[in-house]
């Protein structure tokens, strides 16, 4: 990769339909009671903006942006390189679905439609994982009773209009479940290591412990150094004479 050539991450949208039955205004005075969350009206348009993590340059790295209009929702967000382009679609529309649980007062989904993106999504992370996982699955078969009791109910709130609340809540607990197994198995990507190397280096006086910092976040030393050794080559940092 050339010196000069900037990470850049994948960007994919999804749109829904819906309506709006109240005011941008009321949505964020809602919102605007949640962590992270910028809001902007643009026109005939809400924007709800989430920068998660920056590059070396400070750039919004891992972000998603909700939009909202009189007549649909969508949110554009980012994807890593090395990551896991499913998974993070399941966790960017479970955002979405904490976002909805509050307003449903000012914003009506298509919840059909929704939902059956949300499965989809699901199906898409569980399809994915290779047989080598098969044994991770053995050890957790409640969890994956509960899974499947999950997707059940997803079906039931698009038939009988459940609360949108409830069904956040439990889709958000299974989904960090899964997210924690597949978060023991993989490996950080190299962009990941960068980044956790220059937010290390900006919190601790311009210096790094390859040792420490291996031992906080339970990666090789070596693996730390390759990374490392790279950001020099790339002229992220300098090392000290």
């Amino acid at each position: 990769m050339p010196e000069d050539e900037e990470i850049v991450p994948k960007v994919e949208e999804s749109a829904f339909p819906g309506k709006l039955l109240t005011s941008f205004d009321s949505i964020v005075g809602k919102v605007n009671t949640l962590p992270f969350f910028e809001t902007k009206i643009v026109d005939d348009e809400l924007n709800i903006v989430v920068v998660e993590s920056r590059n070396i340059k400070k750039n919004p790295f891992l972000f998603y942006i909700i939009k909202f209009g009189k007549e649909k929702v969508s949110v554009t967000y980012s994807i890593a390189p090395d990551t896991s382009e499913d998974m993070r679609r399941l966790i960017v529309l479970k955002d979405l679905m904490s976002v909805l649980s509050i307003i449903t007062a000012d914003f009506a989904i298509n919840q059909a439609e929704f939902m059956q993106n949300v499965d989809s999504a699901i199906d898409k992370v569980v399809s994915g994982l290779s047989q080598s996982y098969s044994s991770i699955f053995n050890k957790y078969d409640s969890l994956v009773s509960e899974y499947r009791e999950l997707k059940k109910l997803n079906f039931e709130l698009t038939s009988a209009n459940r609360n949108l609340t409830i069904q956040a809540a439990q889709l958000s607990d299974t989904v960090k479940q899964l997210r924690a197994q597949l978060d023991a198995l993989q490996i950080y990507s190299d962009e990941a290591i960068m980044v956790m190397i220059q937010d290390w280096i900006e919190s601790h006086v311009n210096s790094i412990d390859i040792n420490e910092f291996a031992k906080t976040y339970k990666m090789p030393p070596p693996r730390v150094e390759q990374v490392l050794d790279k950001m020099v080559s790339l002229g992220y940092i300098e090392l000290k004479s």
